[in-house]
């Protein structure tokens, strides 16, 4: 496996060769389409091509040249916010993925060892123990999962509407990427919507486009979702979030196929295969008015419901060894395992987060984790421990403490356990850099002492998010 950067300005080869090569990830570089031809001409179906957009490299220049090598691996293109064009030209190859420009050091980073946890490579301690198998990168043997991979293959063969159903964290768009990857839209786009990213007033343009001067700040036309996804699929999240509106219009846009950009008198046709999903219950969201029963009738034609993690304990275990394994990889660690104490009190916990939830625990445990075995005293915070069958609770000396101060003290304790550094305590706590500061301020009042910050936050907070498939 090797990465490829097409990068002028040099912005991401340094990055990239302080985090893959310590990895044993081989690394090219061009700094033009000259270059690029050389190292295509050798390139395998394993290899990551990441491009880097910046104002000189035609897009088109690029997609020609990829098509012209026949590329077979993944690219991963850096694109300006808006940046219609170049998605479109991108969009015409398979396997394209986004970002949006400029990347923060954070997310750059956490884009790089992504592509290292993908190769499957193991740790040195673990190469002797074959991989878990996994199924569009779900992991699981109960009985819930094994009948949604077995309907994933069943909806997967038609266009019909998808609706997933289910609480945070459980794992919605993994399904959804699933259905499309197995589908015969697959090497077409996968567009994603997040209706909880976008205001309000700037949903119907994130849908449908806009026109030039359609409204103030409207210097230029934009595409929606429904042009970018054009012949592939349309993941809208957490659906219930639109508004009656909109819930209206998108409606009619399911049952004629055609759509008007805000602003425009020219009916646009679209062929997508839509998925949509929420963590609301939509029968009851019917039931409240507050979700339009003939909308839920279009895009829930198959319903796919997914258990929470409490509800399919016998998966944990699986997971469990499924994280250690990327995250010993991710961050060198010769991880092998977990105690059996450490175990009980996993597999006992009713993880309300689900498998994000637990994700994330794992990721802060081995980050602090010293030895080959994960054991009690690795756990993130130490002020916490795993009652059985609770959640984590404070252990000190006061019997109840307020929301607010537990918050403070796990804030506290996370950024004394990463040396002050706080792109990687907001990393471990699962909250953006701006959330924090935000929180330090309100919660330290401008008396907590000037911590090193060894992370940019600039471009973290994005009003696109584009990042794996193109998400908006």
């Amino acid at each position: 496996m090797r990465v490829i950067i097409l990068d002028e300005t040099l912005e991401l080869t340094q990055r990239a060769h302080e985090v893959l090569k310590p990895m044993g990830i081989q690394v090219a570089f061009a700094g033009s389409l000259q270059e690029l031809d050389l190292a295509l001409v050798t390139s395998g179906p394993r290899d990551v091509l990441i491009v880097n957009f910046n104002g000189e490299l035609g897009s088109w220049e690029v997609t020609e040249q990829i098509r012209g090598a026949q590329f077979a691996g993944k690219t991963i293109a850096l694109v300006d916010q808006g940046a219609d064009s170049d998605i479109g030209y991108l969009a015409e190859l398979p396997r394209t993925e986004y970002v949006a420009r400029p990347p923060s050091l954070a997310l750059l980073d956490g884009l790089l060892r992504e592509i290292v946890s993908e190769t499957d490579v193991p740790p040195r301690s673990l190469q002797r123990t074959p991989p878990l198998p996994t199924t569009h990168g779900m992991v699981g043997k109960s009985k819930p999962i094994l009948e949604i991979f077995s309907l994933i293959e069943k909806v997967a063969a038609g266009d019909a509407n998808v609706c997933i159903y289910g609480e945070s964290g459980t794992g919605k768009e993994l399904i959804a990427r699933a259905v499309h990857n197995s589908s015969a839209r697959r090497d077409r786009p996968l567009v994603t919507l997040d209706c909880t990213a976008v205001p309000e007033g700037l949903m119907e343009s994130h849908l449908f486009g806009h026109v030039r001067g359609a409204f103030t700040g409207a210097i230029d036309q934009r595409e929606g979702v429904f042009s970018l996804a054009n012949t592939g699929t349309l993941f809208i999240d957490e659906l219930g979030e639109l508004s009656l509106p909109l819930q209206a219009k998108l409606l009619r846009v399911i049952q004629t196929r055609e759509f008007f950009k805000v602003g425009g008198t020219k009916p646009i046709r679209t062929d997508i295969r839509l998925i949509t999903a929420t963590n609301k219950d939509p029968k009851q969201g019917v039931e409240k008015g507050v979700f339009r029963e003939d909308l839920y009738y279009r895009v829930a034609v198959v319903m796919i419901k997914v258990p929470p993690l409490r509800e399919r304990k016998e998966d944990i275990a699986l997971l469990v060894d499924h994280f250690l394994r990327k995250f010993a990889a991710v961050y060198h660690k010769p991880i092998r395992g977990v105690a059996p104490s450490v175990m009980d009190r996993l597999m006992t916990s009713p993880w309300p987060g689900n498998v994000r939830q637990l994700e994330h625990f794992l990721e802060q445990a081995v980050v602090l984790a010293e030895g080959d075995t994960l054991t009690e005293a690795d756990l993130p915070i130490e002020e916490f421990s795993f009652p059985a069958g609770g959640l984590p609770i404070p252990v000190r000396s006061e019997s109840w403490l307020p929301l607010r101060e537990v918050e403070r003290r796990y804030i506290l304790h996370t950024l004394e356990k990463v040396n002050g550094n706080r792109t990687q305590a907001a990393k471990l706590l699962g909250i953006s850099l701006r959330c924090l500061q935000y929180k330090l301020k309100a919660y330290f009042q401008g008396t907590y002492p000037a911590l090193p910050d060894n992370g940019s936050a600039k471009g973290l907070e994005t009003g696109w998010t584009l990042s794996r498939e193109t998400r908006v």
